[in-house]
């Protein structure tokens, strides 16, 4: 929660394709994902097909946004569509209120933990570590609630979501990926990046789509990461 485009670092794109990373924006008091989702459209251009990504939290917020505008298809990475698909230990977390008692630190300090018995080689540890230690203790408390209280059932179409055996964040058996990679774990983009790379390339719509008259565009369309 809160980590910013570096964990992008080791994307590669097919051909004709361009991120266009997607800001975090300081949330609301109390603000939905639904409606922090619906903030985040007002960076996407929409005046030419687009397809939106997310990783994690960028996920479920990019079904959010999916929802409100209409992307050439959605991309989950290690991430959920719906709510449902939430471990039921934390749908009870959110229930108790519990999310307002876990500091945003410790939920740091135990990341970094993880990474650091997880994560190969020594600079992707690194990587994470820098990640981690920025993100906004604020924005993360928010995160962490908005996450438990979450509340969708609707799966936008075309969706495509890689997912891995071994994420210990949103365990791969509770949702329904249509790319699953064996003993990946949470944080596929850095970890197995080659095995997302191939999965882009495997799912997103070629150059030529975007070259279609009907498309009125010259470009592909623009690869929108949160």
């Amino acid at each position: 929660m809160g980590a910013d485009h570096r964990v992008f670092k080791y994307l590669q794109l097919p051909e004709g394709y361009e991120p266009s990373y997607i800001q975090w924006i300081p949330p609301l008091k109390k603000e939905s994902l639904r409606d922090y989702a619906y903030r985040l459209t007002q960076q996407i251009e929409t005046t030419q097909p687009f397809v939106i990504a997310g990783v994690s939290l960028g996920g479920m917020l990019a079904v959010e946004i999916a929802k409100r505008i209409t992307p050439v298809s959605t991309i989950l990475i290690s991430s959920v569509p719906v709510s449902t698909h939430l471990p039921k230990y934390y749908r009870l977390a959110g229930a108790l209120g519990l999310g307002k008692l876990i500091p945003a630190t410790l939920l740091k300090s135990a990341a970094i933990l993880k990474h650091s018995l997880m994560m190969y080689p020594a600079e992707k540890r690194r990587l994470m570590r820098q990640v981690i230690w920025s993100s906004d203790d604020r924005f993360i408390r928010w995160a962490l609630n908005a996450v438990l209280e979450w509340d969708n059932k609707d799966i936008p179409s075309p969706l495509f979501h890689i997912h891995g055996t071994r994420d210990e964040t949103l365990p791969g058996a509770m949702t329904t990926p249509t790319h699953i990679v064996q003993k990946g774990g949470h944080m596929l983009l850095v970890s197995r990046p080659e095995t997302v790379n191939q999965f882009l390339r495997d799912v997103l719509p070629p150059i030529q789509t975007a070259r279609d008259p009907m498309h009125h565009s010259l470009q592909a369309p623009p690869y929108h990461p949160l």
